[in-house]
């Protein structure tokens, strides 16, 4: 079974952080998932990528849920969560996802 990309991992772990919080009405659920997803998407960025990227990787997952919160005032919280997903998302592909898919097609 192959791996699952850490933007996968990481753009659905907030995205269903935020969604078990919210219709749970328990917030520290919702924080269980995301940081379960965090580590999961982390170890995958490590092993994909290295320490170095994994850490920055990691970084961003964490601000942009941060600032997921102060967007979400803006433009509303639905919007807010799927533009930190996304941000992460497409990060983790360029940084780690893509370079592993392409050995994995190369037959590494």
């Amino acid at each position: 079974m192959g791996r699952v990309p850490g933007a996968a991992v990481a753009g659905l772990g907030l995205v269903g952080g935020y969604a078990v919080a919210r219709f749970s009405k328990r917030r520290p659920l919702g924080g269980v998932v995301l940081a379960g997803a965090g580590a999961v998407a982390a170890k995958g960025w490590k092993d994909a990528a290295g320490v170095p990227v994994a850490a920055g990787l990691t970084g961003l997952y964490l601000a942009a849920f941060g600032v997921s919160h102060p967007l979400a005032k803006k433009i509303g919280a639905w919007p807010a969560v799927f533009t930190a997903a996304g941000s992460v998302a497409v990060a983790s592909y360029l940084l780690a996802d893509r370079g592993a898919a392409d050995e994995v097609a190369a037959g590494s």
